[in-house]
């Protein structure tokens, strides 16, 4: 069972939609934390953070302001520090095709940061978040965060003789998150007028707190190496503009620059070190650094077929048009 009481965590992209959530989630499971460590850039972010967690209520949590572009200044945040969960990213998929270097930066320059930051300090276990974009990417932001994976999955093989341990958790579009469609489509209700990139489009779609289930789930049964992805239902982007708005016109713009029609979380080539879990599968590294027969009869985990895939276009579990509208009411419109 995990127990973060008396832990000492980072995360980093903090004050991001997931960040928040994961906050949210800890301090209510975990009252005796010992320090949580909001790192991010933002000032402003960090301010309006901070005023819903006040000193003499939440003396655990500290916000310190950094980029992971900068790795000192991450040594220096990890000092003291048990669990690094790494939420930070460029994750706009046009911002990154015009800005390739940028997301470069912060993507895969960043991430070699936070794995040497850890390397350098007594950071025990590193959760980094992924991307249904990461697998068989077709823009820059994918491409970016499958070179971040394959440093965090094989950071594993220099550990030495640490206490250390790197794994990814990759999932699809996250309900409500910032830049997501559905606050964009709630937006222009007043428009009368939801643009549609392509009527046929299909993503994955997992709640905020889905999200975190899944790192908690990685900080508690990872054994370093592994991507964890969940089993999650998909939705079609026009199921979601008649949710949130049945009587506003569609209008179809096409597919904007690095964009894919359905998005993919297992490829086909992935299948043959992909186990099913249950309630996730996990993509297991080619060499793992443990017992891979240990492994198996731990988690009753069962190899998926040879040429498996997994995409939003072929899924077994689709939500609705009723479905969403709950679940943008539960989510999104009534939230605190």
């Amino acid at each position: 069972m995990l127990d973060l009481n008396n832990k000492s965590i980072l995360i980093t992209g903090g004050t991001g939609s997931l960040g928040k959530q994961l906050t949210k989630r800890i301090f209510n499971k975990w009252p005796d934390i010992k320090r949580l460590v909001i790192y991010s850039r933002d000032e402003q972010k960090q301010f309006d953070m901070a005023q819903q967690y006040p000193e003499r209520d939440y003396k655990a949590i500290r916000f310190f302001i950094g980029d992971i572009r900068d790795k000192e200044r991450l040594i220096r945040a990890m000092d003291g520090i048990d669990i690094v969960i790494h939420a930070a990213a460029m994750k706009h998929v046009p911002i990154a095709e015009y800005n390739p270097d940028e997301a470069v930066k912060t993507n895969i320059i960043g991430a070699q940061n936070v794995i040497d930051a850890c390397l350098s300090t007594k950071v025990e276990n590193v959760v980094a978040l992924s991307t249904d974009k990461a697998a068989a990417p077709i823009n820059l932001y994918g491409a970016t965060k499958l070179a971040s994976d394959k440093l965090f999955i094989a950071a594993n093989n220099i550990i030495g003789s640490r206490d250390l341990k790197f794994s990814v958790v990759r999932y699809g579009n996250v309900m409500g998150s910032n830049g997501s469609v559905i606050p964009f489509f709630i937006n222009r209700i007043k428009d009368g007028v939801l643009p549609i990139t392509d009527g046929q489009m299909t993503r994955f779609n997992i709640s905020l707190d889905g999200g975190v289930d899944m790192v908690f789930h990685a900080l508690e049964h990872s054994w370093g190496g592994e991507v964890f992805v969940p089993k999650i239902p998909s939705y079609r982007i026009m199921d979601v503009a008649n949710a949130i708005c049945p009587d506003c016109e569609k209008k179809e713009i096409g597919i904007r620059p690095g964009e894919k029609l359905h998005e993919e979380m297992i490829t086909s080539s992935d299948s043959f070190f992909t186990y099913d879990l249950g309630t996730y599968y996990v993509i297991l590294p080619s060499q793992p650094s443990f017992d891979l027969d240990e492994y198996i009869e731990k988690y009753n985990a069962k190899k998926v077929p040879q040429g498996f895939s997994y995409n939003s276009s072929e899924n077994s579990e689709w939500e609705t048009v009723e479905s969403m509208r709950l679940l943008i009411e539960q989510h999104i419109t009534n939230k605190d």
